[in-house]
């Protein structure tokens, strides 16, 4: 295949890049997101003619989005940009671009890319985790994206935390899918602030948290072993059914060097298993694996 675009549909912010055969980047772009669904389309159609200017031909196109399509009508559906929610957001972009689109899950696009040139290259199996303002995940095995029989592989993030303390069940989370105690209230970014404000009073960033744990401050260390254990409780739960090589991060959250060690601690002991040889990592792309993998979304 040739060169091909990729699309990281954010909440904020629309990026593309274009990706030479090498899976270099040969050209990127940047445009805020106008938070519109008609304006989104007109945005996403001039990012691409940008991106194809002054080469010959057109390029696939990929597209990583929040929420998914559902395979019933291709409607999309859980994007927390809700103005995409019902709207045939695949079908608009082939019509808008003039050819065929791919779209998947944001956190999917994620998962991908580490797997073809990233951080868990050359796993037979992995399992992505975006953990930054929600939580979501990806699921790749032989190298292929697994979106499942109800498109749904992956949504970690809107399953219950398991195993919980008297405690977390007392806290009764809502989250804004309408269920309670989801992982995304827990492990999320925000869901790491709320923690720790429960429980000093206080509100910090999560970088603040994570910086006064590294200066030594009780209660940011705790905040952040207790954060540490929900998120090797949900990743273990995560491997207690596909039981993945590599588990890589990617968010904000896996900014914190900390949480490594730690959560690999957890997910050893909350493991159903006498071994575990699955090792927990670091995005090598960062912030560019989901705008990478939606390129990949064609290979």
């Amino acid at each position: 295949m040739g060169e091909r675009i990729g699309i990281d549909f954010g909440g904020s912010k629309i990026e593309g890049v274009r990706l030479n055969p090498a899976g270099e980047v040969a050209a990127r772009r940047r445009v805020p997101n106008p938070g519109g669904y008609d304006q989104a389309l007109a945005a996403v159609a001039e990012l691409v003619r940008a991106l194809e200017a002054g080469r010959e031909g057109a390029c696939s196109v990929g597209v990583g989005a929040p929420g998914s399509p559902s395979p019933r009508d291709g409607l999309m559906r859980g994007a927390n940009s809700v103005w995409l929610n019902g709207r045939p957001f695949r079908a608009d972009l082939e019509a808008a671009l003039r050819r065929p689109v791919r779209l998947a899950n944001d956190a999917n696009c994620f998962a991908l890319s580490e797997v073809v040139d990233g951080a868990a290259a050359g796993a037979a199996s992995a399992f992505g985790v975006i953990v930054g303002t929600g939580c979501g995940g990806g699921v790749v095995l032989g190298g292929r994206l697994v979106e499942g029989a109800n498109g749904v592989a992956g949504e970690w993030g809107h399953t219950p935390l398991p195993w919980m303390s008297e405690d977390e069940r007392a806290a009764g989370l809502v989250c804004w899918c309408g269920r309670l105690d989801c992982l995304e209230r827990w492990v999320s970014g925000p869901g790491l602030e709320a923690d720790h404000r429960r429980r000093t009073g206080v509100s910090l960033s999560a970088p603040e948290i994570a910086a006064g744990a590294e200066a030594g401050e009780a209660t940011c260390r705790e905040t952040l072993a207790r954060h540490a254990d929900r998120l090797g409780r949900g990743l273990a739960m995560v491997c207690d059914v596909i039981d993945p090589e590599v588990i890589v991060l990617g968010g904000g959250v896996s900014n914190i060097a900390a949480i490594y060690p730690a959560a690999q601690a957890a997910l050893e002991r909350w493991l159903f298993s006498d071994v575990c040889v699955t090792r927990i990592v670091r995005a090598r792309h960062g912030d560019s694996s989901g705008v990478r993998g939606a390129a990949w979304l064609w290979d």
